[in-house]
């Protein structure tokens, strides 16, 4: 026999991955990251570079630049975000308008900037310039009368269809990962899975287009959810540049989690509402230091768009508002009743969405997504043309809902019957009866907030970028107007009621219908995503409305109570589950008295399980294993005897150690012995060259013992982002439970079906 020394000596025998070699450490597609692992190679790379930086001045620079590269990456992001966005809003505004009409002097301007640049705009007619014609000026010289009407309305549909068809063409071809809204999947990423292309450069560039396109063609949906995609994908770009971030997959999170806050912040105009919203909604892991650097980012993002100014009104917010009046706490009961009106509306609609996304994915519709998409477009461009409301585009609709009623709104929401004698001033208008435009008004909303309703179910999943955040808070803000508008008039009628008495006399300006229009839309928001704490600061950061954050707090509330009485899930989790990614939600409670041995394999009547021996096994039996095996990694015992756990080995790395022991190191075949341990094993004097992979076993697995209660290895798993578990008793490997075994056992808890949690 001969012992390691004179092998050493003779054989030249080479401490295989001393030096890293390329693609160690990561993960294939459609995998979940380990986040210990990544935690701790995070922290030796930062030991390292800490004691190098006291070894001459140029490693101390490279420290400092290494220490500032995340502030760098969230800059980059917070500039790309704002342009974008910024960009995505002029866009949006000219394509919008384009359908029923162009500008003569300058056609890449939209109606009110064609308007801006005349000067024989009224303000009357404010609307209204020579410089800008609709098509049946253009084609037929007719502005009035039926012919023009039909013709407006064949070009709008027209329009329409042009832009609905290239953008789901754009995505089907380039980038079939642009559509939908992207949240559940950037939360799923965000807990640890691993999608390639997700947030690739394709991505970017289709899921920017095609939103500028979806948008403009006036279907029911928004750009806000996608604008976070949009972000994440520029946080993507940026950390690839970095090797802190783009050889660590936990380090990619913290910048992503960043990213999603700038996305909000670009999104509504709401910084701080951002850092909220990536806190409470999409991530999954946010240590302090990632609070701090998702203000940053949020913050020039805000910064960036508010430079580029795309609303024209030198404010960053979206629907800025300025009620006159405070509210009154006899008002606090209809707005908890526009509270259960959004949680009802909240569980209806994503009982009726899943139901329908379910039929498309096990049906030959979802064969024809280019089809849909027409038809779906086809439907809503004819119903939504006769009624205002529906014709123009969503945020204007809701910008509209949620004024207030001056002396110089000519819309038909501020159709009152006003008094001769009034000699008030102009900004303190009391409450007056309806006059016929407010009733119009009234039919003509009922009508649109059933439609939206309606199409917006059918709309929200389809092969085109589709946010839910516009089109959800337009359906509450809508409901919210017409209440606002009844409580009103209730009001003026009745003020010697008991519960106006005391505080609306005749003449006094007591209700604002725009302020139950704000409620109702954050209500209506609520309960289709259940969030809360960021709901109300983003709302109040739209809107400017900081003295109504305890009517906005009452309507969030009451819709994720009326909401969580149907269902815990929001809309995100909906389709999470949907798709089946493997995400283990915080807020799900596991609360059954099941044991690690009940979900642990290989179960009774099973074959063994597959593990490696550290120094017994040759290389042609691990890659037979490897082979013969789809599992992402195995155990390693001292043998199969004494089956005493020595660590895990994950696949991929086994898989590219032996590849490049082949290539780099001399004299290791087929029956080479692979070993595990810091010496070599003895070996008969013409033995291969063994093979030493210790560099890539993880000597610390996590193991709990057989009796673990299951409620304490959920909760292992959702906190330390664990792959895979290894149960023992005494030392001994009994078995293991991957993520994935949790999320089966928790389906099958909750009576569902346990496939259904597999990645489709």
């Amino acid at each position: 026999m001969v012992t390691a020394g004179a092998m050493s000596a003779s054989g030249n025998l080479m401490d295989f991955l001393d030096e890293p070699f390329p693609d160690v450490g990561t993960y294939e597609d459609f995998h979940t990251i380990d986040w210990l692992r990544e935690k701790s190679r995070d922290t030796d790379r930062h030991r390292k570079i800490t004691s190098k930086s006291k070894e001459s001045v140029w490693e101390f620079i490279k420290s400092l630049l290494d220490a500032w590269s995340g502030w760098v990456v969230m800059l980059l992001i917070g500039l790309l975000a704002g342009t974008l966005a910024g960009v995505i809003d002029l866009a949006v505004d000219w394509m919008t308008d384009l359908k029923e009409g162009v500008c003569l002097s300058a056609f890449w301007y939209s109606h009110e900037q064609c308007c801006w640049t005349s000067n024989e705009t009224t303000f009357e007619d404010r609307d209204k310039c020579p410089l800008w014609q609709k098509w049946s000026e253009l084609l037929v010289n007719q502005a009035e009368g039926a012919s023009a009407y039909i013709l407006n309305y064949l070009m709008y549909i027209l329009w329409a269809l042009l832009f609905a068809f290239l953008a789901v063409s754009l995505v089907r071809v380039f980038a079939p990962y642009a559509c939908g809204s992207g949240i559940p999947e950037i939360k799923t990423i965000l807990s640890g899975f691993i999608i390639r292309g997700y947030l690739g450069k394709w991505t970017l560039l289709i899921k920017t287009v095609t939103l500028v396109l979806v948008v403009s063609s006036g279907l029911s949906l928004g750009k806000e959810g996608p604008l976070v995609h949009v972000a994440c994908c520029c946080g993507n770009f940026f950390s690839s540049l970095f090797s802190k971030y783009s050889k660590n997959e936990g380090k990619r999170r913290e910048v992503l989690s960043a990213a999603a806050a700038a996305g909000v912040s670009v999104a509504f105009g709401a910084p701080i509402g951002g850092v909220l919203f990536s806190l409470e909604e999409v991530s999954y892991y946010f240590p302090l230091k990632t609070l701090w650097r998702s203000f940053f980012a949020a913050l020039v993002a805000a910064f960036t768009l508010r430079s580029i100014n795309p609303f024209g009104n030198s404010r960053l917010v979206l629907f800025y508002v300025e009620y006159h009046t405070p509210w009154y706490m006899a008002e606090l009961f209809p707005f908890i009743l526009l509270g259960v009106f959004g949680g009802l509306w909240g569980t209806l609609f994503i009982r009726c969405n899943i139901a329908w996304c379910r039929r498309r994915k096990t049906t030959r519709l979802g064969k024809y997504p280019v089809l849909e998409v027409i038809v779906v477009t086809a439907i809503t461009a004819i119903i939504a043309y006769p009624n205002p409301y529906t014709r123009r585009s969503t945020s204007e609709l809701i910008s509209e809902l949620f004024n207030d009623c001056g002396a110089l709104e000519s819309s038909q929401l501020c159709d009152y019957i006003n008094d001769p004698n009034m000699t008030r001033p102009v900004d303190d208008i009391p409450d007056r009866p309806a006059g016929l435009g407010v009733y119009t008004a009234m039919w003509q909303l009922a009508l649109a907030l059933i439609f939206k309703i309606v199409v917006t179910i059918f709309t929200f999943g389809m092969k085109i970028p589709s946010g839910l955040f516009i089109p959800s808070m337009a359906v509450g803000a809508m409901a919210g107007r017409m209440v606002g508008i009844g409580v009103e008039q209730l009001a003026y009628h009745h003020h010697d009621w008991i519960i106006f008495r005391n505080w609306c006399r005749p003449g006094a300006d007591c209700v604002t219908p725009g302020l139950y229009a704000m409620v109702g839309a954050a209500a209506c928001l609520g309960g289709v995503t259940r969030m809360t704490v960021s709901l109300v600061v983003i709302m109040f950061e739209l809107t400017g409305g900081l003295e109504y954050i305890v009517p906005l707090m009452a309507a969030a509330v009451t819709s994720k109570w009326v909401a969580d009485a149907f269902g815990k899930e929001g809309i995100y989790e909906a389709h999470i589950h949907l798709n089946g990614y493997p995400f283990l939600d915080v807020k799900d409670e596991f609360t059954h008295r099941t044991l690690a041995t009940d979900v642990m394999r290989p179960r009774r009547g099973e074959p063994p399980l597959s593990v490696l021996t550290q120094d017994s096994m040759t290389v042609e039996d691990v890659e037979t294993l490897i082979k013969e095996t789809d599992y992402n990694g195995f155990p390693v015992v001292v043998s199969r005897d004494s089956e005493r756990l020595i660590g895990f080995a994950q696949r991929r790395e086994l898989i590219l150690a032996i590849r490049n022991a082949r290539q780099r190191q001399e004299g290791i075949v087929s029956n080479s012995i692979m070993y595990f341990t810091e010496e070599p094993p003895e070996l008969p004097a013409n033995s291969p060259h063994p093979l030493k992979l210790r560099r890539v076993l993880n000597l610390s697995p996590f193991t709990v013992t057989d009796h673990t209660p299951m409620e304490t290895v959920v909760d292992i798993f959702r906190k330390l982002g664990l792959r895979q578990c290894l149960v023992t008793r005494s030392g001994r490997l009994l078995g293991i439970i991957t993520k994935k075994d949790v999320l089966r056992h928790m389906a099958q808890m909750a009576n569902q079906d346990p496939e259904s949690i597999m990645f489709n």
